[in-house]
Parts: structure tokens; C-alpha cells; sequence
């Protein structure tokens, strides 16, 4: 093996041991900043001018639709274990379609919203907390499906098997991480009135 053959595998040894780390560092990140924005929730229920809403329906529909994309990337986790790379390209694929449907859902919802009266600004500012907390996730969201995009891209090229797979236990680790936080801010807004 040549020298710079060793020095392009050490690089990637060096990537992939400080990729996970990262990713890791980031999360807990995107965790404070909605432990904030929550704390601020709560503290600010204390004020007169708060008004206590009915959290729409609509969002319980997102909710299942990222559910579902969790474990279809679950799903597709198991078939890189068996290098099926068919069933790999399906799975990231439903995943992906998954993402999408939810981006629609949560469109739908603040139409949904605006139809009811709920306004970004306006004299509720506890449907302006609604608005912020949801669309920063679906922010976070975006780079997600951009995740997924990249992940479904080396799927189709059957980049990924049971050795090599750190690309993808990137991804999945952020696209789980997303389920669960939207599972966290549908309860939160559901049982902090």
C-alpha cells in the first residue's frame, strides 16, 4: 500500500472517529436551545395576557408520520446488517417520502392554525410559542431530509453494508433524535397548560 493510500485511510479513520462526537456535541446544542425556549414557555404562562389553547388536531397526523419514518429507517438500519441493498434503497426511500409528508402535514397545520385564529404575532402569545417551537424543529427538520437525501443518494450507489455504514447511523441518529424531540414538544404543549 502506498504512503498516500495510508494517509487518505488514516484521514478517514480520523473523520469517522470524530464524526459521532459532533454529531453528539450538536444535538445536545439543538437541546438547549429548545430547553430555553421551553423554560420561557412555562415562565411566560404566568403573565395576564396568556391565553391557554387547544393544540391542533393536525399535529397529532405529524406526529404519526415521523413516528413511521423512525421506524422505517429502523427498518432500513436491519437490511444494512444483511446487505440488502434493495431493501436498504426502499427504506430510505419510504423514510424520505416520510420526511416529506410531514413537512406537508405541518404546512397543512398552520393553515389549520390561521383558519382558527392562531396568528404568529397577535394578542396570543402562546400561539406565537406554538408557531416558534414547531417551526424550529421543522427547521432542524429540513437538514434532516437534506440527511436523507445524501443517505438515499449512497444507498442507490450501495455505498452502505455492515462495515460500512457510519454515514447512515449519522443520519439515522439525527432523524431519531428529531422524532423524539417532536414527540417531547407535542407532549410538552399538550400537558403544560
Amino acid at each position: 500500500m502506498s504512503a498516500q493510500s495510508e494517509m487518505k485511510l488514516e484521514r478517514a479513520a480520523i473523520r469517522a472517529r470524530a464524526s459521532k462526537p459532533m454529531l453528539w456535541i450538536g444535538l445536545v446544542s439543538i437541546t438547549m436551545i429548545f430547553a430555553a425556549l421551553t423554560s420561557a414557555y412555562i415562565v411566560r404562562q404566568a403573565d395576564p395576557d396568556w391565553l391557554s389553547l387547544q393544540l391542533p388536531q393536525p399535529f397529532f397526523v405529524s406526529t404519526a408520520i415521523i413516528v413511521l419514518s423512525s421506524m422505517t429507517l429502523w427498518a432500513a438500519a436491519y437490511f444494512i446488517k444483511q446487505n440488502n441493498y434493495a431493501q436498504v434503497t426502499n427504506f430510505v426511500g419510504l423514510t424520505l417520502l416520510l420526511a416529506v409528508g410531514f413537512v406537508f402535514a405541518q404546512f397543512y397545520t398552520y393553515s389549520y392554525m390561521v383558519d382558527e385564529g392562531y396568528y404568529l404575532t397577535g394578542s396570543n402569545i402562546s400561539s406565537s410559542f406554538l408557531y416558534i417551537l414547531t417551526g424550529l424543529h421543522l427547521a432542524h427538520l429540513f437538514g434532516g431530509i437534506i440527511a436523507l437525501i445524501v443517505t438515499m443518494v449512497y444507498a442507490l450507489r450501495k455505498k452502505y453494508s455492515k462495515d460500512h455504514k457510519l454515514g447512515f447511523e449519522l443520519t439515522a441518529t439525527y432523524w431519531h433524535y428529531l422524532t423524539g424531540l417532536w414527540i417531547y414538544l407535542l407532549l410538552f404543549l399538550l400537558f403544560v397548560k
